[in-house]
């Protein structure tokens, strides 16, 4: 099924004309498709009306493809980098989730991470800020360690089982992991 994360967005004509960015991730997309717009608490639906690649025009284009699509039926402002363009009713946005995590070395840039600390989570082409809760037997999880952890957003983002994410811990990289578990 069709997945494409928004990279960036572009008003032509004078904000008539939405245009999409991004590589897609999997599936296929065609002209006249209706596809939903996901994530920060959005789930518009819009008609692509053509498909870009550099230099040329395309009927249709599938995953792998880095492309640009022109949509109707949602206003630029309503669109942002991190929402997903997908086909519909295929993924939903979510703010809870659990994980596998493992932590960066501390030359790497990690530091000793603690249940209830703020981290930045990029998920997808998304940034958006979270609390995490680690589980099992410890409230620490030290540099080059691996653990669990039940991950609380600020923000709903498009999610899904098995979906890797990278994460920053004041303001450095810090490790990364993959959604074990939907929890809303």
């Amino acid at each position: 099924m069709f997945l494409m994360p928004i990279e960036d967005v572009f008003c032509r004509n004078q904000g008539r004309v939405v245009l999409l960015t991004g590589s897609i991730a999997r599936g296929r997309v065609a002209r006249g498709d209706e596809v939903a717009v996901v994530g920060f608490g959005s789930n518009a639906t819009v008609t692509v009306e053509e498909i870009h690649a550099p230099r040329r025009s395309l009927a249709e284009a599938s995953a792998g493809m880095n492309v640009g699509l022109s949509i109707r039926g949602v206003a630029a402002d309503a669109v942002v980098r991190g929402q997903v363009l997908a086909a519909l009713g295929s993924i939903r946005e979510h703010t809870g989730f659990a994980a596998d995590i493992t932590l960066l070395s501390e030359e790497q840039g990690a530091a000793t991470l603690h249940t209830g600390e703020r981290l930045q989570f990029h998920i997808g082409t998304a940034v958006v800020t979270g609390d995490v809760t680690l589980t099992g037997s410890t409230d620490a999880l030290h540099p080059l360690h691996t653990g669990t952890a039940t991950i609380t957003l600020d923000q709903p983002v498009p999610l899904e089982q098995a979906q890797p994410f990278a994460f920053r811990h004041l303001g450095r990289a810090a490790g990364s992991g993959t959604v074990t578990r939907l929890l809303d």
